[in-house]
Protein backbone atom coordinates (compact mmCIF):
# COMPACT_ATOMS: atom_id res chain seq x y z
CA UNK A 1 0.00 0.00 0.00
CA UNK A 2 1.76 3.67 -1.04
CA UNK A 3 0.81 6.39 1.29
CA UNK A 4 0.82 9.99 -0.41
CA UNK A 5 2.52 13.46 1.03
CA UNK A 6 -0.23 14.62 3.25
CA UNK A 7 -1.22 10.94 4.12
CA UNK A 8 2.68 10.31 5.09
CA UNK A 9 2.75 13.92 7.48
CA UNK A 10 -0.64 12.73 8.98
CA UNK A 11 1.23 9.66 9.92
CA UNK A 12 4.55 11.09 10.71
CA UNK A 13 2.61 13.23 12.98
CA UNK A 14 0.42 10.41 14.60
CA UNK A 15 3.44 8.46 15.57
CA UNK A 16 4.87 11.65 17.45
CA UNK A 17 1.28 11.18 19.17
CA UNK A 18 1.30 7.77 19.75
CA UNK A 19 5.55 7.75 21.36
CA UNK A 20 3.95 10.59 23.72
CA UNK A 21 1.18 8.21 24.73
CA UNK A 22 3.54 5.03 24.88
CA UNK A 23 5.50 7.52 27.41
CA UNK A 24 2.79 7.94 29.69
CA UNK A 25 1.55 5.04 29.72
CA UNK A 26 5.16 3.51 30.56
CA UNK A 27 4.93 6.11 33.49
CA UNK A 28 2.01 4.65 34.71
CA UNK A 29 2.07 0.71 34.18
CA UNK A 30 5.98 0.90 34.04
CA UNK A 31 6.01 -1.11 30.62
CA UNK A 32 8.54 0.53 28.61
CA UNK A 33 7.25 2.50 25.45
CA UNK A 34 9.94 0.68 23.42
CA UNK A 35 7.84 -2.41 24.00
CA UNK A 36 4.49 -0.22 22.04
CA UNK A 37 6.82 1.35 19.57
CA UNK A 38 8.07 -1.86 18.33
CA UNK A 39 4.54 -3.16 18.11
CA UNK A 40 3.13 0.11 16.25
CA UNK A 41 6.02 -0.85 13.82
CA UNK A 42 5.13 -4.32 13.22
CA UNK A 43 1.21 -3.14 12.73
CA UNK A 44 2.13 -0.66 10.25
CA UNK A 45 5.12 -3.15 8.38
CA UNK A 46 4.33 -6.74 7.88
CA UNK A 47 0.52 -5.53 9.26
CA UNK A 48 -0.94 -3.40 6.72
CA UNK A 49 2.17 -2.79 4.71
CA UNK A 50 2.01 1.13 5.21
CA UNK A 51 5.69 1.07 5.90
CA UNK A 52 8.57 -1.25 3.87
CA UNK A 53 11.29 -0.01 6.28
CA UNK A 54 13.68 -3.06 4.39
CA UNK A 55 14.19 -1.21 1.36
CA UNK A 56 15.65 1.54 3.66
CA UNK A 57 18.43 -0.32 5.36
CA UNK A 58 20.40 2.83 5.60
CA UNK A 59 18.10 5.14 6.65
CA UNK A 60 16.87 2.91 9.79
CA UNK A 61 20.81 2.86 10.62
CA UNK A 62 21.25 6.52 10.22
CA UNK A 63 18.03 7.78 12.22
CA UNK A 64 19.20 4.43 15.11
CA UNK A 65 22.79 6.44 15.16
CA UNK A 66 21.45 9.48 15.66
CA UNK A 67 19.27 8.82 18.62
CA UNK A 68 22.28 7.33 20.32
CA UNK A 69 24.68 10.52 19.83
CA UNK A 70 21.67 12.01 21.18
CA UNK A 71 20.82 9.67 23.91
CA UNK A 72 24.66 9.90 25.21
CA UNK A 73 25.12 13.07 24.98
CA UNK A 74 22.01 13.80 27.70
CA UNK A 75 23.37 11.18 29.77
CA UNK A 76 26.70 12.58 29.72
CA UNK A 77 25.07 15.65 30.52
CA UNK A 78 22.99 13.80 33.62
CA UNK A 79 26.62 12.31 34.80
CA UNK A 80 27.52 14.66 38.04
CA UNK A 81 31.07 13.04 38.79
CA UNK A 82 31.29 14.86 42.12
CA UNK A 83 28.18 13.17 43.06
CA UNK A 84 28.59 9.85 41.77
CA UNK A 85 32.49 9.41 42.80
CA UNK A 86 31.44 7.16 45.44
CA UNK A 87 29.60 4.46 43.29
CA UNK A 88 31.69 5.10 39.97
CA UNK A 89 34.11 2.00 41.19
CA UNK A 90 30.93 -0.41 41.58
CA UNK A 91 28.92 0.94 38.42
CA UNK A 92 32.06 0.77 35.76
CA UNK A 93 33.07 -2.64 37.48
CA UNK A 94 29.32 -3.91 37.52
CA UNK A 95 29.12 -2.46 33.75
CA UNK A 96 32.16 -4.25 32.45
CA UNK A 97 31.89 -7.76 34.05
CA UNK A 98 28.34 -7.95 32.70
CA UNK A 99 29.79 -6.92 29.19
CA UNK A 100 32.49 -8.67 29.36
CA UNK A 101 30.79 -12.35 30.68
CA UNK A 102 28.11 -11.76 28.54
CA UNK A 103 29.51 -11.04 25.09
CA UNK A 104 31.46 -14.42 25.78
CA UNK A 105 28.85 -16.27 27.19
CA UNK A 106 26.71 -14.83 23.33
CA UNK A 107 29.83 -15.70 21.64
CA UNK A 108 30.53 -19.54 22.65
CA UNK A 109 26.79 -20.06 22.63
CA UNK A 110 26.69 -18.65 18.77
CA UNK A 111 30.27 -20.92 17.67
CA UNK A 112 28.60 -24.45 19.57
CA UNK A 113 24.65 -24.25 19.27
CA UNK A 114 24.17 -22.12 16.04
CA UNK A 115 27.77 -23.44 14.55
CA UNK A 116 28.52 -19.71 13.51
CA UNK A 117 31.82 -18.61 12.48
CA UNK A 118 33.81 -16.96 15.20
CA UNK A 119 34.39 -13.37 13.81
CA UNK A 120 30.48 -13.09 13.33
CA UNK A 121 29.80 -14.88 16.62
CA UNK A 122 32.10 -12.21 18.11
CA UNK A 123 30.13 -9.60 16.53
CA UNK A 124 27.13 -10.83 17.84
CA UNK A 125 28.58 -10.96 21.47
CA UNK A 126 29.67 -7.95 21.10
CA UNK A 127 26.29 -6.36 19.96
CA UNK A 128 24.08 -8.28 22.19
CA UNK A 129 26.19 -7.72 25.47
CA UNK A 130 24.97 -4.18 26.33
CA UNK A 131 22.17 -3.11 27.83
CA UNK A 132 20.24 -0.25 26.23
CA UNK A 133 20.67 2.74 28.72
CA UNK A 134 18.16 4.40 26.59
CA UNK A 135 15.54 2.28 28.31
CA UNK A 136 16.91 1.79 31.74
CA UNK A 137 17.79 5.48 32.68
CA UNK A 138 13.53 6.39 32.25
CA UNK A 139 12.86 3.08 34.28
CA UNK A 140 15.39 4.09 36.53
CA UNK A 141 13.75 7.72 37.32
CA UNK A 142 10.44 6.06 38.07
CA UNK A 143 12.07 3.85 40.90
CA UNK A 144 11.76 5.03 43.97
CA UNK A 145 15.35 3.10 45.44
CA UNK A 146 18.02 3.84 47.51
CA UNK A 147 20.55 6.67 46.20
CA UNK A 148 23.80 4.69 46.15
CA UNK A 149 21.89 1.52 44.43
CA UNK A 150 20.51 3.82 41.93
CA UNK A 151 23.83 5.79 41.31
CA UNK A 152 25.53 2.62 40.85
CA UNK A 153 22.90 1.39 38.51
CA UNK A 154 22.69 4.52 36.41
CA UNK A 155 26.70 4.90 35.91
CA UNK A 156 26.42 1.13 34.95
CA UNK A 157 24.04 1.87 32.14
CA UNK A 158 25.71 5.06 30.66
CA UNK A 159 28.83 2.89 30.63
CA UNK A 160 26.75 0.12 28.83
CA UNK A 161 26.23 1.94 25.65
CA UNK A 162 30.02 3.33 25.19
CA UNK A 163 31.29 0.23 26.02
CA UNK A 164 29.49 -1.83 23.19
CA UNK A 165 29.98 0.74 20.69
CA UNK A 166 33.47 0.93 21.38
CA UNK A 167 33.75 -2.90 21.48
CA UNK A 168 31.55 -3.41 17.99
CA UNK A 169 34.00 -0.60 16.42
CA UNK A 170 36.93 -2.16 17.32
CA UNK A 171 35.76 -6.03 15.89
CA UNK A 172 34.64 -3.90 12.69
CA UNK A 173 37.75 -2.12 12.04
CA UNK A 174 39.68 -6.00 12.85
CA UNK A 175 37.10 -7.28 10.41
CA UNK A 176 38.18 -4.57 7.50
CA UNK A 177 41.89 -5.13 8.61
CA UNK A 178 42.27 -8.65 7.21
CA UNK A 179 41.20 -10.77 10.68
CA UNK A 180 39.65 -14.07 8.86
CA UNK A 181 38.59 -17.15 10.68
CA UNK A 182 41.75 -18.75 10.79
CA UNK A 183 43.21 -15.53 12.89
CA UNK A 184 44.19 -17.47 16.30
CA UNK A 185 41.78 -16.30 19.66
CA UNK A 186 45.19 -14.71 21.37
CA UNK A 187 45.70 -12.40 18.30
CA UNK A 188 42.35 -11.64 18.34
CA UNK A 189 42.12 -10.52 21.84
CA UNK A 190 45.83 -8.97 21.81
CA UNK A 191 44.17 -6.56 18.79
CA UNK A 192 40.80 -6.29 20.69
CA UNK A 193 42.49 -4.80 23.52
CA UNK A 194 45.44 -2.43 21.95
CA UNK A 195 42.72 -1.12 20.03
CA UNK A 196 40.24 -0.83 23.04
CA UNK A 197 42.51 1.39 25.17
CA UNK A 198 43.46 3.44 21.84
CA UNK A 199 39.85 3.97 21.28
CA UNK A 200 38.92 4.56 24.93
CA UNK A 201 41.82 7.36 25.43
CA UNK A 202 41.81 9.20 21.83
CA UNK A 203 38.25 9.38 23.03
CA UNK A 204 38.18 10.48 26.35
CA UNK A 205 40.88 13.37 25.07
CA UNK A 206 38.84 14.53 22.45
CA UNK A 207 35.47 14.17 24.98
CA UNK A 208 37.63 16.39 27.48
CA UNK A 209 38.94 18.86 25.39
CA UNK A 210 35.89 19.58 22.91
CA UNK A 211 33.80 19.87 26.52
CA UNK A 212 36.28 22.61 28.50
CA UNK A 213 36.67 24.79 25.06
CA UNK A 214 32.60 24.74 24.40
CA UNK A 215 32.22 25.62 28.20
CA UNK A 216 34.43 28.33 27.59
CA UNK A 217 32.35 29.36 24.47
CA UNK A 218 28.87 28.95 25.56
CA UNK A 219 28.77 32.06 28.03
CA UNK A 220 29.49 34.28 24.68
CA UNK A 221 26.60 32.70 22.71
CA UNK A 222 23.98 32.02 25.20
CA UNK A 223 21.98 35.38 25.15
CA UNK A 224 21.60 34.63 21.26
CA UNK A 225 19.20 32.38 19.71
CA UNK A 226 19.82 29.17 18.50
CA UNK A 227 22.69 28.66 20.21
CA UNK A 228 21.07 25.21 21.70
CA UNK A 229 21.05 24.50 17.78
CA UNK A 230 24.58 25.29 17.54
CA UNK A 231 25.52 23.41 20.07
CA UNK A 232 23.79 20.11 18.99
CA UNK A 233 26.20 21.03 15.50
CA UNK A 234 29.05 20.58 17.84
CA UNK A 235 28.05 17.33 19.29
CA UNK A 236 27.79 16.41 15.90
CA UNK A 237 31.02 17.20 14.73
CA UNK A 238 32.36 15.77 18.01
CA UNK A 239 31.14 12.52 16.67
CA UNK A 240 32.58 12.48 13.03
CA UNK A 241 35.57 14.16 14.28
CA UNK A 242 36.21 10.98 16.87
CA UNK A 243 35.33 9.08 13.91
CA UNK A 244 37.78 10.06 12.14
CA UNK A 245 40.45 10.01 13.68
CA UNK A 246 39.61 5.98 14.50
CA UNK A 247 38.29 7.10 18.29
CA UNK A 248 35.24 5.47 19.97
CA UNK A 249 33.15 8.27 18.40
CA UNK A 250 29.92 7.56 20.77
CA UNK A 251 32.16 7.33 23.74
CA UNK A 252 33.70 10.67 22.84
CA UNK A 253 30.23 12.04 22.74
CA UNK A 254 29.04 11.16 26.43
CA UNK A 255 32.13 12.40 27.59
CA UNK A 256 31.72 15.60 25.91
CA UNK A 257 28.36 15.56 27.49
CA UNK A 258 30.02 15.19 31.13
CA UNK A 259 32.39 17.61 30.24
CA UNK A 260 30.27 20.55 29.68
CA UNK A 261 27.68 19.39 32.80
CA UNK A 262 30.71 19.28 35.23
CA UNK A 263 32.17 22.30 33.96
CA UNK A 264 28.98 23.91 33.70
CA UNK A 265 27.74 23.26 37.32
CA UNK A 266 27.32 25.80 40.43
CA UNK A 267 30.80 24.15 41.89
CA UNK A 268 32.60 24.98 38.71
CA UNK A 269 35.84 27.14 38.38
CA UNK A 270 34.91 28.42 35.24
CA UNK A 271 32.20 30.72 37.35
CA UNK A 272 34.54 32.31 38.57
CA UNK A 273 35.71 33.08 34.82
CA UNK A 274 32.64 33.97 33.21
CA UNK A 275 30.98 36.29 36.11
CA UNK A 276 26.90 36.81 35.74
CA UNK A 277 26.67 33.59 33.60
CA UNK A 278 24.37 30.89 35.28
CA UNK A 279 25.93 27.67 33.89
CA UNK A 280 23.57 25.63 36.45
CA UNK A 281 20.50 26.98 33.99
CA UNK A 282 22.20 26.74 31.07
CA UNK A 283 23.42 23.09 31.23
CA UNK A 284 19.46 22.28 32.09
CA UNK A 285 18.45 23.61 28.68
CA UNK A 286 20.82 22.07 26.97
CA UNK A 287 19.51 18.73 28.54
CA UNK A 288 16.35 19.47 28.02
CA UNK A 289 16.84 20.40 24.27
CA UNK A 290 18.76 17.45 23.46
CA UNK A 291 16.49 15.00 25.71
CA UNK A 292 13.50 16.14 23.28
CA UNK A 293 15.11 15.79 20.25
CA UNK A 294 16.39 11.99 21.08
CA UNK A 295 13.27 11.34 22.11
CA UNK A 296 11.58 12.56 18.39
CA UNK A 297 14.59 10.26 16.68
CA UNK A 298 14.39 7.36 19.18
CA UNK A 299 10.53 7.13 18.40
CA UNK A 300 10.70 6.87 15.23
CA UNK A 301 13.53 4.54 14.87
CA UNK A 302 11.64 1.74 17.05
CA UNK A 303 8.52 1.75 14.69
CA UNK A 304 11.35 1.52 11.78
CA UNK A 305 13.07 -1.39 13.73
CA UNK A 306 9.43 -2.81 14.36
CA UNK A 307 8.58 -2.65 10.74
CA UNK A 308 11.61 -5.09 9.33
CA UNK A 309 10.33 -7.70 11.42
CA UNK A 310 8.91 -10.52 9.48
CA UNK A 311 7.07 -13.00 10.94
CA UNK A 312 8.12 -16.06 9.90
CA UNK A 313 11.72 -14.75 10.86
CA UNK A 314 10.59 -14.07 14.53
CA UNK A 315 9.09 -17.80 14.95
CA UNK A 316 12.54 -19.22 13.73
CA UNK A 317 14.77 -17.37 16.06
CA UNK A 318 12.44 -17.83 18.88
CA UNK A 319 14.11 -20.46 20.18
CA UNK A 320 17.98 -18.83 19.76
CA UNK A 321 16.62 -16.26 21.55
CA UNK A 322 15.34 -17.70 24.72
CA UNK A 323 18.74 -19.31 24.68
CA UNK A 324 20.47 -15.64 24.52
CA UNK A 325 18.14 -14.67 27.27
CA UNK A 326 19.34 -17.76 29.44
CA UNK A 327 23.10 -17.08 28.79
CA UNK A 328 22.26 -12.89 30.24
CA UNK A 329 20.60 -14.37 33.01
CA UNK A 330 23.49 -16.45 33.78
CA UNK A 331 26.41 -13.84 33.07
CA UNK A 332 24.33 -11.05 34.94
CA UNK A 333 23.66 -13.10 38.08
CA UNK A 334 27.62 -14.23 38.26
CA UNK A 335 28.62 -10.07 37.13
CA UNK A 336 26.20 -9.07 39.98
CA UNK A 337 27.72 -11.10 42.62
CA UNK A 338 31.41 -10.48 41.62
CA UNK A 339 30.82 -6.49 41.78
CA UNK A 340 28.30 -6.54 45.29
CA UNK A 341 31.85 -6.53 47.24
CA UNK A 342 31.60 -2.35 45.68
CA UNK A 343 28.01 -1.47 46.37
CA UNK A 344 27.85 -0.44 50.20
CA UNK A 345 25.49 -3.13 52.10
CA UNK A 346 22.69 -4.54 49.06
CA UNK A 347 20.21 -6.57 50.15
CA UNK A 348 19.04 -9.42 48.72
CA UNK A 349 16.10 -7.68 47.07
CA UNK A 350 18.01 -5.35 45.50
CA UNK A 351 20.62 -7.69 43.65
CA UNK A 352 17.37 -9.20 42.31
CA UNK A 353 16.59 -6.41 40.73
CA UNK A 354 19.67 -5.31 39.52
CA UNK A 355 20.18 -9.02 37.92
CA UNK A 356 16.89 -8.80 36.33
CA UNK A 357 17.31 -5.03 34.91
CA UNK A 358 19.19 -5.59 32.14
CA UNK A 359 16.92 -4.39 28.69
CA UNK A 360 18.25 -4.65 25.19
CA UNK A 361 17.06 -2.09 22.93
CA UNK A 362 18.13 1.05 20.96
CA UNK A 363 22.17 0.37 21.24
CA UNK A 364 21.75 -2.95 20.61
CA UNK A 365 19.30 -2.77 17.55
CA UNK A 366 22.21 -0.38 15.91
CA UNK A 367 25.38 -2.39 16.65
CA UNK A 368 23.27 -5.56 15.02
CA UNK A 369 22.63 -3.60 12.06
CA UNK A 370 26.45 -2.67 11.77
CA UNK A 371 27.58 -6.16 12.85
CA UNK A 372 25.21 -7.49 9.70
CA UNK A 373 26.85 -5.15 7.49
CA UNK A 374 30.41 -6.75 7.89
CA UNK A 375 29.11 -10.24 8.05
CA UNK A 376 25.84 -10.40 5.89
CA UNK A 377 25.64 -13.83 5.31
CA UNK A 378 26.33 -15.27 8.54
CA UNK A 379 24.38 -12.85 10.47
CA UNK A 380 21.63 -11.89 7.86
CA UNK A 381 18.83 -14.06 10.30
CA UNK A 382 19.97 -11.22 13.61
CA UNK A 383 17.29 -8.78 12.72
CA UNK A 384 14.58 -11.26 14.34
CA UNK A 385 16.40 -12.68 16.64
CA UNK A 386 17.40 -8.95 18.21
CA UNK A 387 13.60 -7.91 18.41
CA UNK A 388 12.97 -11.56 19.90
CA UNK A 389 15.54 -10.71 22.81
CA UNK A 390 14.27 -7.16 22.83
CA UNK A 391 10.70 -8.54 23.98
CA UNK A 392 12.20 -11.03 26.14
CA UNK A 393 14.54 -8.73 28.35
CA UNK A 394 12.01 -5.71 28.18
CA UNK A 395 9.16 -8.23 29.71
CA UNK A 396 12.00 -9.20 32.57
CA UNK A 397 12.69 -5.51 32.72
CA UNK A 398 8.87 -5.08 33.82
CA UNK A 399 9.36 -7.82 36.32
CA UNK A 400 12.26 -5.56 38.01
CA UNK A 401 10.44 -2.25 37.77
CA UNK A 402 7.55 -4.40 40.01
CA UNK A 403 10.13 -5.58 42.52
CA UNK A 404 11.00 -1.70 42.45
CA UNK A 405 7.73 -0.66 43.71
CA UNK A 406 7.25 -3.33 46.45
CA UNK A 407 10.82 -2.07 47.65
CA UNK A 408 9.90 1.64 47.70
CA UNK A 409 8.76 1.29 51.33
CA UNK A 410 11.65 -0.16 52.55
CA UNK A 411 13.98 1.95 50.51
CA UNK A 412 13.14 4.41 52.83
CA UNK A 413 13.42 2.89 56.23
CA UNK A 414 16.73 2.10 55.33
CA UNK A 415 17.85 5.63 54.49
CA UNK A 416 16.91 7.05 57.84
CA UNK A 417 18.75 4.81 59.32
CA UNK A 418 22.73 4.82 59.71
CA UNK A 419 24.97 3.23 57.19
CA UNK A 420 28.16 2.46 58.27
CA UNK A 421 29.48 1.21 55.37
CA UNK A 422 28.71 4.73 53.95
CA UNK A 423 30.09 6.46 57.02
CA UNK A 424 33.62 4.42 56.59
Amino acid sequence: MSIGLANFWGLLGGLLVLAYLANRFAHRTRVPDVVVLLLCGIALGPGIHWIDAVRFPNVTRGVGTLALILILFAAGLELDVRRARKQFVAGALLAVLSYALTMEGIHLFCVHVLHMGRMASLLAGAALGCMSGAIVLPMLEQMNLRPGLKTTLVIESAFGDGLGALVVGVLLSLVTGGVTSHTSGGAILGGMVVQSIFHFVLAFVIGVGSGFVWARVLPRISNHRFWQTLTFGVVLIVFSSTHAMYGSDLFAVMVFGATLANLLGPESFLRELEMGFDGADEGSRILSFHSELAFLVRSFFFVLLGAMIQFRGLKEQFLPSVGILLVLLAARIVAVQLSRVFWRGPNRQELELATTLMPRGLITAVLVLEAIQAKPQELKFFPSLTFGLILLTNGLGLVATVRAKRMEGTASSREQQPDSTLEA
